[in-house]
């Protein structure tokens, strides 16, 4: 048997295993219970042990179980803190780091996409890799200009690993949903799986990346390494180093967690609007804190990694989110509700009180109303236990809402940015983020013929 079927059916057996791990866990708390403890207690221990099991798995796996694992971490925050603290370390290794392809077959890949002469394009290669990912690994090297370059190499057979996994999580994905209250995880598999194709395209992706690195070249807050080389299987971008922001999130300062949440969110808001792309895979893997911002070497600027998966928004972020929460904060229930009508987020067979669905609404957005907003993990808590409690009025209401196919993406990479900046647990001026970029935030001013006060 070849090392790619053995390892396949290892993976295999390793994913299967988790649902049976469950189940397992599921006949022993009943005897926990038969014995006389609690049934909050037992809940809750169950929870951590098939947490730990889950991302015991996860860490120890590429392709779809690590995309998925990357995908799920963002949301730690929403976790009750006796769940999450036992493995939040394991979250952030998932963010940070997989177990190393061979050297023999980075060496063979590099061969057959960059000829048999690979070598001579560099004047240093490191086999060791600096980082690794769901489909690929990036080693640290030196370009023949002498230019410190980042060589992503991907992974032999990624594709049929990750829709493999993600076809294999999926079936037990509502065994896996309690894991993070309030948040449906069979969408978010259906999700991952439909962009499995672009991420394994190199070619996007380095489109993508040099579109950001042209765009934000002189930029002072934000430093997008350009594209150097791009073949099948292996993207060359320049190198650049820093502080990953999970180093941030388990042992930043106060002001570069505050620095870090500020651009993050600053990012997030004008990609889309300078770019016509949106960075949907804001893990913290992905970003770096680097020093040397607009104040000096004390300042800091936000590196930004990995262009595999974006959503193409040609014309911006939708207007109709900046429109919808402008009304929401001026307390326009009927404006609202007639909104989210028009673009499905209501569907034509529903009737819903407009004052009910203010009231769902401006908990969630409590940070736009406000100067400056503290994310901390028990507002992240609180929110999703409002909307995962079936005994809830939020939750009632939340059944009944719809999610157009058009806003998941962005729906998905808001709410992943909002559990990192609460990992963060930084303080963020993000109305000034919205004002400066959201389209339909700022209501347009007449006198300028249209034109917004954010583009003015």
């Amino acid at each position: 048997m070849s090392d790619l079927p053995r390892k396949a059916v290892t993976r295999t057996a390793k994913l299967a295993a988790l649902p049976l791990g469950i189940a397992g866990r599921a006949t022993w708390g009943f005897g926990k219970r038969i014995v006389g403890e609690s049934a909050e207690l037992v809940g809750r221990e169950l929870q951590q042990r098939t947490a730990e099991q889950l991302f015991k798995v996860l860490g120890e796996l590429k392709g779809g179980a690590m995309k998925f694992g990357q995908a799920l971490s963002v949301f730690e925050s929403a976790l009750p803190e006796e769940v999450a603290g036992p493995y939040r370390a394991a979250l952030t290794k998932l963010q940070e780091a997989a177990p190393p392809m061979p050297t023999r077959t980075v060496h063979g890949v590099l061969r057959e996409r960059l000829g048999e002469s690979w070598q001579e394009l560099f004047l240093e290669f490191e086999d060791k890799p600096a980082a690794a990912a769901s489909i690929g690994q990036v080693h640290r090297a030196v370009w023949h200009d002498g230019r410190e370059v980042a060589v992503k190499v991907q992974y032999p057979g990624a594709g049929e690993a990750l829709l493999s996994d993600l076809n294999q999580l999926s079936r037990f994905s509502r065994l896996l949903g309690p894991l993070i209250p309030g948040m449906d995880i069979k969408p978010l598999i259906a999700e991952l799986k439909d962009r499995v194709s672009e991420e394994l395209d190199y070619g996007l992706e380095a489109q993508a990346q040099q579109t950001h690195a042209e765009e934000f070249a002189d930029d002072p807050d934000v430093l997008v390494p350009h594209v150097v080389h791009q073949s099948e299987q292996v993207l060359i971008t320049e190198w650049i180093d820093g502080i990953p922001l999970s180093e941030i999130i388990s042992d930043g300062t106060q002001e570069q967690r505050d620095r870090a949440g500020q651009l993050l969110a600053r990012f997030l808001f004008s990609g889309p609007a300078r770019t016509g792309l949106l960075h949907a895979d804001p893990h913290p893997g992905n970003f770096r804190l680097l020093p040397g911002g607009p104040d000096g070497e004390d300042d800091w600027r936000l590196g930004v990694l990995d262009f595999g998966t974006v959503d193409r928004l040609p014309g911006g972020l939708p207007a109709t989110i900046g429109e919808s929460l402008r009304m929401t904060l001026d307390g326009e229930a009927e404006a609202v509700y007639e909104l989210l009508c028009a673009e499905g987020f209501v569907k034509e067979t529903i009737e819903l009180d407009p004052d009910a669905v203010m009231d769902y609404l401006l908990p969630i957005i409590e940070p736009a109303q406000v100067e400056e907003f503290t994310f901390t993990r028990g507002w992240m808590r609180s929110q999703a236990a409002r909307v995962a409690d079936p005994r809830s009025p939020a939750y009632q209401l939340g059944k009944q809402l719809n999610l157009p196919p058009s806003y998941l993406l962005i729906h998905r990479v808001t709410l992943s940015t909002i559990g990192v900046l609460c990992q963060l647990g930084a303080t963020v001026r993000l109305r000034e983020e919205l004002e400066g970029w959201l389209p339909g935030f700022v209501p347009e001013d007449p006198v300028d013929g249209g034109e917004s006060v954010a583009e003015a």
